[in-house]
């Protein structure tokens, strides 16, 4: 076995589909970003709000104001440049810091796949991935190389079988399989679709949808994997993230999925897309096979396998921490950020706060809307670790108008995946006696049912 693994470490392949999966990549960043600044979500999610969600334990992030658009900008010039495979690993390493900072200034905007975007940037900063048809290699033939070793090109086939096997056993619950929900919230809204509006509406198909969306999420890594499936695989990749595209507004993320699925092809599809850009880019690629491949000497194969093996076993173990956690993981959202648990929950919410002078017993409630947006009203209505935060953040900003000796209550309610709106916060704890953590937060009300499943 020890023999198997070592042989397997020193195993080479072509540097091809590592080198295509960069350039897709960086380009993909770029097109999300310039997209993410032209619709105006800089300005509307990050510089006009007064208060920003922190994450907790990186309460130092916050938005810029307009230097928030600098931010912006040296992300997308570095996803430009690791599309290029300039300055690779420095870009890698800017692309990686702006865009993982840009994720953290306000977790209103938490979505998993911008999760996934920032450890697969990580990952990248350790693979060799500018040292093949980049402008590094064209600048510096001498060290080019057509070969690199294969678990660079297997992390990261890897690491996008993590995130599907994951997002399907989440899957594996009553509501999602036994109630279809929230999708039978969800897809009766796409009424106008042409042709699809009105299938939508049938209660077959949104189970239909629950059931396929769980298999497929189970299935596709190992059908990617098999060469005799792989065809099949992809076709079946690009149907799925054509139509969650269709049916939900989650911007470009089916499309980076999709040119990510490439890397589970044969070297020679690679060599194929990339003489393409070859003659696009009037370059010739003949000039990077050379036919070398990347020297490692043992001491740094040594730390970069064992480093990325430290990667994949948090990969591994993170998404189970909500195990830590007593009551219903959907209602307490104890552990549920971070967790490939993709598009499980429809939570609507109701919060408002009555702030109570303990020196006179006078009391007045909290126009939330004085304070936060639309949206992060919205968001903050169902989460606790949000509602907690903005008590906190309420309790500032009466300290500094002159109140000194106050409580803060909470009157909750959320209603989960259709059920009936039931109490959420207990109305008579005074959240100010509470601090953000990562333990359990008994100020939560016990969910009055059960979902069964992983």
């Amino acid at each position: 076995m020890q023999m198997k693994i070592s042989e397997y470490l020193k195993k080479d392949m072509e540097a091809a589909p590592l080198a295509v999966f960069r350039i897709f990549f960086g380009l993909m960043m770029f097109g999300s970003l310039v997209r993410f600044w032209l619709n105006g979500w800089i300005e509307k999610l990050y510089i006009l709000p007064d208060f920003s969600f922190a994450y907790y334990g990186f309460e130092w992030v916050k938005p810029l104001g307009n230097f928030t658009y600098v931010i912006f900008a040296i992300c997308a010039l570095a996803a430009l440049a690791v599309a290029a495979g300039w300055k690779y690993r420095w870009a890698m390493i800017i692309f990686f810091l702006s865009f993982t900072y840009i994720e953290l200034m306000d977790k209103t905007t938490y979505l998993n796949h911008y999760y996934f975007i920032s450890i697969l940037s990580f990952l990248l900063i350790f693979l060799p991935a500018g040292k093949y048809f980049s402008f590094d290699a064209y600048l510096n033939s001498q060290q080019a190389v057509q070969r690199i070793p294969a678990w660079s090109i297997d992390s990261i086939k890897l690491l996008m079988g993590i995130v599907y096997f994951y997002a399907g056993l989440a899957k594996l619950n009553s509501d999602w399989l036994f109630e279809a929900m929230p999708l039978k919230i969800w897809l009766p809204s796409n009424y106008d679709l042409p042709l699809l509006g009105n299938l939508l509406q049938q209660e077959w198909v949104h189970y239909f949808f629950s059931w396929s969306g769980m298999i497929y999420d189970l299935a596709i890594p190992f059908l990617l994997l098999s060469r005799r499936t792989r065809g099949v695989a992809f076709l079946l990749v690009v149907i799925f993230h054509i139509s969650t595209r269709i049916l939900f507004p989650i911007g470009m993320f089916p499309f980076i999925m999709i040119v990510s699925a490439l890397i589970f092809f044969d070297a020679g599809l690679h060599h194929k897309i990339l003489k393409k850009i070859s003659v696009v880019l009037n370059i010739a690629k003949s000039r990077f096979d050379n036919g070398r491949s990347l020297p490692l000497q043992p001491q740094k194969r040594y730390f970069l396998v064992s480093f990325l093996s430290v990667f994949f076993v948090v990969q591994l173990l993170f998404p189970w921490r909500y195990l830590l956690y007593p009551g219903e993981l959907f209602w307490t959202e104890e552990g549920f950020r971070f967790s490939w648990r993709v598009m499980l929950m429809e939570k609507a919410g109701y919060a408002q706060f009555r702030i109570v002078d303990r020196d006179s017993g006078k009391s007045f409630y909290v126009n939330n809307g004085n304070f936060l947006t639309p949206f992060q009203e919205k968001q903050m209505s169902f989460q606790p670790d949000f509602i907690l935060q903005y008590a906190h953040f309420l309790e500032d900003h009466f300290l500094s108008e002159g109140y000194k000796n106050i409580e803060i209550y909470v009157d909750s309610h959320v209603a989960l995946n259709g059920r009936s709106s039931t109490p959420f916060i207990n109305p008579r704890v005074n959240l100010l006696e509470h601090e953000d953590s990562f333990g359990q937060k008994t100020f939560i009300l016990p969910f009055n049912d059960s979902i069964q499943g992983l």
